[in-house]
């Protein structure tokens, strides 16, 4: 009976170890918020570490590339330019409408329909060309108008679970593999445990055992990940660590990703006009602007005669305005962010995959080296529960 439960230590650890892989996965993930009390408690490792790792990934990336002018280019501003015209033009009378009553309603009211036509008219012949020198602009001076790093924190502060989700789906492959590797390592371990506990039944070493078990295990899952950095041959097979292995796969995935869910167009010009450099960025725009009114006579004549020279500034500072607020109207646009946000992952993708192995793991690894001894105590602590409980059965099947 006794040698027959013995054979029962290699199942339990290959439990242990497949259990305890398991909990480490789940703690890197969850929970996505910190629950406990004080310094008491726990959050997700990747969660409480996205804004460290997604502002690694943008410097060994997007920062290696050049900036963000060079992608900027790759976005191509003509396509830019007509997304703006094609979303402004039919709205043009609009916003004029809205400007002018927001300043001289009753003036606006009674104006001649020819000369509101011949303001129309005006406007939309102007916006193409308006248009062009503004994309242009913003295109020379978009590293500076943008601090990608803030953005970064600010989505990830706002969707904590989005760095999750992009990690998920990278790497389900890598990740139920460590957990499967977990019951196999475990399952050596334990046998390692038979002659042992045959010749030493002492009662603390199934417990010790079990938490050697359920530490070295994780230590072993961590590691799997991330190492080596370089294919090796160990006899019949070629090993690499897990993420690294499939480094241009996972590049794509997380490219893809970011540029839907965290680099997307109508973020990076919602952090131009609202971000630390708002103020730069909209006066881009009142640069671009102001010829609408200033570089015709008969439009000038006409707003100083409808508002006078007072209200002519004003309406100036009316059309800034409602330029911001085209600006994200147009950006908001569901298609176009779609249509480009391929163009924002080949350039990540591309750079991920030219990255070299240490590069690429230094994406992932800084944060989890910060946390892995918690993990692999946590699993040793549950691997010695396991392995007392183990030792209660064998000793109570003995008697």
């Amino acid at each position: 009976m006794f040698d027959v439960a013995l054979l029962s230590l290699p199942l339990m650890a290959a439990l242990v170890g497949w259990f305890t892989n398991w909990l480490a996965i789940q703690m890197s993930f969850y929970p996505v918020q910190f629950i406990g009390v004080g310094l008491v408690g726990w959050q997700g490792v990747i969660p409480r570490k996205a804004e460290k790792m997604a502002h690694i990934c943008i410097d060994r990336t997007l920062q290696q590339f050049g900036d963000l002018n060079a992608v900027y280019q790759k976005l191509e501003p003509q396509r830019i330019v007509e997304q703006v015209i094609s979303q402004v033009t039919p709205r043009m009378d609009e916003y004029i409408d809205e400007v002018m009553y927001e300043i001289q309603p009753v003036l606006w009211d009674n104006l001649p329909v020819f000369l509101k036509n011949r303001i129309y008219q005006w406007a939309r012949e102007q916006l193409p060309s308006r248009i062009e020198d503004l994309v242009e602009d913003f295109g020379d001076d978009l590293d500076e108008l943008v601090d990608l790093k803030a953005l970064l924190s600010r989505e990830l502060k706002s969707h904590p679970d989005l760095m999750n989700r992009i990690f998920q789906k990278a790497g389900s492959v890598e990740l139920r593999s460590v957990i499967n590797r977990g019951a196999i390592i475990g399952g050596i371990l334990g046998a390692v445990l038979v002659p042992l506990w045959s010749r030493y039944p002492e009662p603390w070493l199934l417990p010790l055992g079990g938490f050697v078990v359920g530490f070295i295990t994780n230590w072993i899952a961590i590691n799997l990940i991330f190492a080596p950095l370089k294919p090796q041959r160990f006899l019949f097979w070629k090993i690499q660590g897990l993420f690294l292995r499939r480094q241009p796969e996972i590049s794509d995935v997380w490219a893809k990703l970011v540029a839907e869910e965290l680099i997307t167009v109508e973020k990076v010009a919602d952090a131009m006009i609202n971000g630390s450099h708002g103020d730069r960025t909209r006066a881009i725009i009142q640069k671009h602007l102001r010829p609408l009114l200033d570089n015709s006579v008969i439009m000038k004549l006409t707003a100083q005669v409808t508002v006078g020279m007072t209200g002519y500034t004003e309406l100036k500072k009316a059309m800034n305005q409602k330029a911001v607020l085209a600006t994200h109207d147009v950006f908001s646009d569901p298609a176009f962010n779609r249509e480009r946000a391929p163009v924002v992952a080949e350039v990540l993708s591309g750079q991920m995959k030219a990255l070299k192995p240490s590069e690429f793991q230094d994406i992932l690894r800084p944060a989890f080296r910060e946390e892995e001894i918690q993990l692999m105590i946590v699993g040793g602590v549950f691997g010695g529960l396991a392995g007392l409980l183990q030792f209660l059965s064998l000793t109570y099947m003995t008697f």
